[in-house]
């Protein structure tokens, strides 16, 4: 859908209306490791396959999220950012012609395949000029008693000592566990070997980038083709931190739960997020400035120039730069994530 504007002044490429909060229409994808609960969360039909991702903000690939309601319902992301670039991002740079973040919830229901993502230079090194890395971050929604996660190796793992625990099916044994909690963070810079296991609904944000080198698959095989699943491993251990070691997760303080303020939780080269935790009315957002408004527990109305937006857990609002600040008023106690451009 093309999306084409009225003047608003002798300026013929100035659309007449102002911008307001979007929100887009889920992308789903099916995963062998996904499950069902992202639908019902998404009020979407059921699938005979596992859901194991949700796009709520992408403009990946020929994954362009489109506006679900509203003046602009249909149109594409990246219609939008072509043709308003500053009334979209501000300040803030579009990448080889996309916006620059992708947001999505995942519910895993078996263990994702352990792998690693490249940084800008690997992704243009391996995949072409115009590929970027995928540096990303994870909010834990929901975790079963019973849920881990990998994310990052032990102190001191070698190359060799990864190849070698890879012919040898014994690759967890080098890797850091964690028993992750509702609210717990974690930063996964390029380069960090990682795995999602059962058990957990988990908010991401990342680079535009769907960049991923399997190392190992625990052995497995695709139900819908008999056959394993391919492994990247030349590619993957080449693209590895070595001198990183573990990723420890970031948790709020006992002082910022409860307080009417942004707490920060991710400070990177390509995105910020932080939380709020609320149960009386504040502003989110900022003049000027591209910001992502999501829902994880609770829920609030986002108001904006005399309307309401209904905010629950899975809600993801895009504030165009232009629309700047708005007004959040949480029915109880809310927690609310808030992610900008860098």
């Amino acid at each position: 859908m093309a999306v084409v504007f009225s003047d608003r002044s002798t300026d013929a490429s100035m659309p007449s209306d102002t911008l307001t909060p979007l929100r887009f229409t889920p992308i789903f994808r099916t995963a062998l490791w996904g499950g069902s609960k992202l639908r019902t969360l998404f009020h979407a039909p059921p699938s005979d396959d596992p859901t194991g991702e949700a796009w709520v903000l992408s403009d990946q690939g020929e994954n362009s999220s489109v506006v679900a309601e509203g003046r602009l319902a249909g149109a594409r992301l990246r219609e939008l950012i072509q043709q308003m670039p500053e009334r979209i991002l501000g300040r803030a740079s579009f990448v080889n012609g996309r916006f620059p973040l992708l947001l999505k919830f995942l519910h895993i229901r078996r263990p994702l395949s352990v792998q690693v993502h490249p940084n800008d230079a690997k992704a243009r090194e391996f995949e072409g000029p115009l590929a970027s890395g995928k540096t990303e971050a994870w909010y834990i929604v929901e975790a079963d008693p019973t849920a881990s996660l990998y994310c990052g190796l032990h102190a001191g793992v070698t190359p060799v000592q990864m190849r070698r625990a890879i012919e040898a099916n014994r690759l967890e044994e080098l890797l850091d566990t964690h028993r992750p909690e509702c609210g717990d963070c974690f930063l996964l810079p390029a380069g960090t070997v990682h795995a999602l296991c059962d058990g957990l609904l988990v908010f991401e944000v990342q680079q535009t980038s769907d960049i991923t080198y399997r190392l190992y698959d625990w052995g497995r095989v695709d139900p819908k083709t008999g056959k394993p699943r391919e492994l990247h491993i030349e590619k993957g251990l080449a693209c590895v931190n070595y001198s990183q070691g573990p990723c420890r997760p970031i948790c709020p303080t006992d002082e910022g739960h409860g307080r009417v303020r942004l707490t920060p939780l991710v400070e990177c080269a390509y995105f910020t997020l932080g939380r709020w935790d609320a149960a009386s009315p504040f502003r989110a957002g900022e003049a000027g400035q591209c910001r992502m408004i999501v829902g994880v527990e609770g829920r609030a109305t986002l108001r904006h120039g005399g309307k309401e937006y209904g905010l629950g857990v899975g809600d993801t609002w895009l504030l165009p730069a232009e629309v700047g600040a708005c007004e959040v008023v949480p029915q109880g106690p809310v927690v609310i994530l808030e992610c900008s451009l860098v």
